[in-house]
């Protein structure tokens, strides 16, 4: 037994899972994940008819290409809108996801006009980056077919490999018997003092930053709602590169990496962004690795090769010696080979040079990366990654940091099978089961909502350990410019009952859940609110079906007042906030079924979307069956107003 490792056991409800154990679970699950996905999109058989697909979500029929722009080193962006209609139909699509574009009448099994990325997603518009621009068929009616994006999977099987063998030998040898619980973390023993480089962070973000600061090999930064996890994460990297640290950051999301380079890019410190920068901003795009190649010596050597090269391709075109013709082609192939290594040291030289590497997770795989090691890799949003794909980032450094909110919603997973059998389960939730407070770290100053929309979350997830900031705890609706005191404004909480006033829920033809009568009081109320002066671009409806996002985005355009109130699934608003969020729950009942309203994550991101207001319009009757919500209706009649939806459809 001596020679054994034995797992240090912390937390018994959270065993430890070995490196084996981890490469056997996860290998199928992402085969059966690739399945599912390849199902959902119009490649599979299953969808060949464009009617099922179109009602699976998987297809957007009937656009016309609105706008053309340059933009992303060269790419083309193309923006669609309904042909008829303002707004899109219930789709599938997410920003990232690979799409084909096709003429509307085209066949199924047709060639495409070009392939791209969902760049932007908006209620009435779809934009597509393209590398190169579908020559001709941009003036008829076309379709959008959402495609399985296969690099992805093949990816995190590769890492799944490397993982295996990472264990001998390899820049994380020493941190994955740390992430496999076989080996303790570690912490410096003084305290790590810091001068910030941003003045204005709390006491808790302070500290947060020594303890991240004196690990040696993993540390778990906790960001409730509102918090400010990624001024600490940005100030992290900071302090890390002034300690002359290399830094790999990394994210799910494009997004969320872009969001790090903004936030860095005024330190003026050596970064450089791998893969596609998903926003026009001039900071990222600046900071991207094509641009900045574009300026390194080893580039211009490279474009002095290629204009000898034009050179000798315009000689052999009218040279008539075969011998002479030898000799230039030889000289081309010496040429060709010179240009290719001086393009490849032009990349090494800009990712050797930089503090900081910025890619999405996947990105991390790049071929860009191969021979680079890294003193610390930041993981954002590490709540909503699979393990496995954070897998491909920490294997290149020897210390880790994961910054995210296991409380808030998971990641996406299209296959219920490989879910229930453990890929969803996250990294960050699994290290902070188990070792708890030892690696982690709660921000609890949080600085976007009045402190009664605040309470809920705090009490029921996070330990009440969450306090409002001065600055938001007690703001109110009519506070802002220009915005009325009325009845409408007034309430910080309100609770909208359907309770008895005949508003049932009905399925949809997709099986998805609505409700027609809420989506009426959800529109009235927004309506009042913009009569009260509150700018309808303030104001966000959120609900959890797809069904209800429909409904309610039809009502909405009937008014013209509203045609700037947000709506969406919860999904689409996490990480982002909004003034007053009406939260429409659906369920109406005489069974008092509930379904996937009682996930807490989920719920848990819709109130804490607001600032200044949050309603909640249901059936207290039928969601109370539920005790989780059970407690959050009394919270609302408590702290609240409370209002029957029958004040609402008088009319």
């Amino acid at each position: 037994m001596d020679g054994e490792r034995k797992p240090f056991l912390r937390n018994k409800s959270s065993p430890p899972i070995s490196v084996h154990q981890f490469v056997t679970l996860m290998a199928p699950l992402i085969d059966l994940e690739k399945e599912a996905e390849i199902t959902a999109s119009i490649a599979s058989s299953a969808s060949r008819n464009l009617d099922i697909a179109q009602k699976r979500g998987s297809v957007i029929a009937n656009l016309k290409c609105t706008d053309a722009q340059t933009g992303l080193m060269g790419k083309t962006l193309l923006e669609f809108q309904p042909n008829k209609g303002d707004i899109l139909p219930s789709h599938k699509f997410g920003t990232h996801d690979v799409v084909v574009l096709k003429q509307n009448k085209a066949d199924a099994g047709s060639a495409s006009l070009g392939q791209g990325v969902v760049y932007r997603l908006k209620e009435t518009s779809i934009t597509v980056a393209f590398d190169d621009i579908p020559e001709d068929g941009l003036n008829s009616p076309l379709r959008l077919e959402k495609v399985a994006n296969e690099v992805t999977y093949r990816r995190m099987k590769d890492a799944l490999n490397q993982l295996s063998m990472a264990v001998q030998k390899g820049p994380a040898a020493d941190l994955i018997p740390v992430l496999f619980g076989e080996k303790p973390p570690a912490f410096l023993k003084e305290v790590m003092r810091f001068t910030p480089f941003n003045k204005n962070l709390d006491n808790s973000q302070k500290d947060a930053i020594s303890k991240a600061l004196s690990s040696k090999n993993v540390f778990l930064l906790h960001g409730p709602p509102g918090t400010g996890k990624t001024t600490t994460v940005v100030e992290i990297i900071l302090q890390e590169v002034k300690r002359g640290s290399k830094i790999l950051a990394c994210a799910a999301s494009n997004i969320a990496v872009d969001n790090i380079v903004e936030r860095l890019f005024p330190y003026r410190i050596k970064l450089v962004r791998l893969g596609h920068p998903a926003r026009l901003l001039p900071q990222v795009l600046e900071s991207a690795l094509d641009a900045q190649v574009l300026r390194g010596d080893n580039s211009s050597l490279a474009a002095d090769i290629r204009k000898d090269m034009k050179v000798l391709n315009g000689k052999l075109l009218k040279v008539k010696d075969k011998n002479t013709k030898r000799d230039i082609r030889k000289e081309l192939r010496v040429l060709a080979k010179e240009e290719r290594k001086r393009q490849q040291l032009a990349v090494t030289d800009v990712i050797k040079n930089a503090d900081v590497v910025l890619t999405t997770l996947t990105g991390a795989l790049s071929r860009n990366l191969e021979s680079t090691t890294f003193d610390l890799v930041i993981i954002d949003e590490a709540a909503q990654a699979l393990e496995v794909a954070c897998w491909i980032a920490l294997l290149k450094g020897s210390r880790c940091m994961l910054a995210g909110d296991h409380l808030q919603l998971p990641p996406t997973i299209q296959s219920v099978e490989a879910e229930k059998k453990g890929l969803g389960k996250t990294l960050f939730e699994r290290l902070a089961g188990f070792y708890g407070e030892e690696i982690t770290s709660m921000l609890t100053v949080q600085y976007r909502m009045h402190e009664l929309i605040m309470s809920w979350s705090s009490k029921e997830l996070y330990n009440d350990k969450i306090n409002a900031h001065p600055s938001v705890a007690g703001h109110m609706l009519y506070d802002l410019e220009d915005v009325k005191r009325t009845s409408s404004t007034e309430p910080t909480l309100l609770l909208i009952d359907t309770t008895g006033c005949d508003m049932e829920e009905v399925k949809d033809e997709e099986g998805s859940t609505m409700n027609e009568g809420e989506a009426t009081v959800s529109i009235a109320h927004a309506k009042q609110l913009v009569e009260s002066g509150v700018p309808a671009s303030d104001i966000g409806i959120i609900t959890p079906y797809a069904a209800q996002v429909q409904c309610l985005r039809i009502m909405r355009s009937k008014e013209d007042r509203l045609k700037d109130v947000e709506i969406s699934t919860v999904d689409g608003f996490q990480g982002r906030e909004k003034e007053a969020i009406i939260i429409s729950m659906v369920r109406s009942n005489s069974k008092k079924e509930v379904g996937f309203l009682s996930d807490h994550r989920r719920m848990n991101v819709a109130v804490t979307r607001a600032r200044r207001q949050c309603c909640l319009v249901c059936d207290a009757e039928t969601v109370s069956n539920d005790s989780f919500l059970k407690r959050l209706v009394e919270y609302f009649e408590e702290h609240g107003e409370y209002q029957s939806a029958s004040e609402y459809v008088q009319d």
